[in-house]
């Protein structure tokens, strides 16, 4: 499979459907960003009889992928599009949706690329002004 959990800290334990509270502590994400992914389409928890979400083994495993993406700086749109393909069915990702994946991924980097090179630019011309203007203070 293309995609890992990647940067959490250590392994999280398998577990059994759990509620909310300990799915957050399997995952390392908070109860409020498992509401948040929930909203946003990216996990579909069960329901326990009484109504509380009930996570499974799959879908924290699942949040571990989102939570990787997230803090690479991926946006919801793009891991909500193209993570049911990379994630769904028995063998993951075939080549043409890992493929479209990276291109999404190759675009998304090279926008905040011309971006620093904006903000790059702007930084040095407030540097510029502050030299000049320190310069004719004294």
């Amino acid at each position: 499979m293309l995609l890992r959990g990647g940067n959490t800290a250590a392994a999280p334990a398998v577990v059994d459907d759990v509620r909310i509270s300990e799915a957050a502590r399997a995952s390392g994400a908070s109860a409020r960003s498992l509401r948040h992914y929930e909203d946003e389409g990216l996990i579909v928890p069960g329901r326990f009889g009484n109504g509380f979400r009930d996570y499974c083994q799959s879908t924290i495993d699942r949040v571990l992928v989102i939570r990787s993406l997230l803090e690479s700086g991926l946006p919801v749109r793009l891991i909500r599009e193209l993570l049911p393909d990379l994630t769904d069915g028995a063998g993951g990702a075939d080549e043409a949706t890992c493929a479209a994946f990276l291109h999404e991924v190759e675009q998304h980097r090279d926008r905040l690329t011309a971006r620093i090179a904006v903000l790059s630019r702007q930084q040095e011309a407030l540097d510029a002004y502050l030299r000049e203007a320190r310069s004719t203070d004294r």
